[in-house]
Parts: C-alpha cells; structure tokens; sequence
C-alpha cells in the first residue's frame, strides 16, 4: 500500500519529538517524574551532554 504526500508528511511530523514554544528548556526538562507517573510509564528520559571545548592534553607545553 502505497501512502500519499499528505500520509508521508503527516507521518513524519509525527515521528519528530516537539517542545512547545516557551517551555524553559532547563526548568521543564529536570522535573524529576512522580511515582505515579513512572508506574504508568508516562516519563521521558533525558539525557544532558556538554561539549568540552578544552584543548587537547599536552597543548602549551
């Protein structure tokens, strides 16, 4: 079964994660899930990654 142009671009809205516009990327994201929430499996992991622009070791020697 072959999907339309509108079926493709739909699908594939749906499959890109979204923020709302004005969520406080920091503050919403390190809400720790409530107790409840992680039984019904309703959380999100996130992960934080930090790009070290420090030179490489030995540099300036």
């Amino acid at each position: 079964m072959r999907l339309d142009k509108t079926n493709q671009m739909k699908q594939k809205k749906e499959d890109e994660p979204v923020l709302a516009p004005g969520i406080d990327d920091d503050e919403e994201l390190d809400q720790k899930a409530s107790k409840e929430d992680i039984k019904k499996g309703n959380y999100t992991r996130v992960v934080h990654l930090s790009y070290d622009e420090v030179g490489p070791s030995g540099e300036g020697e």
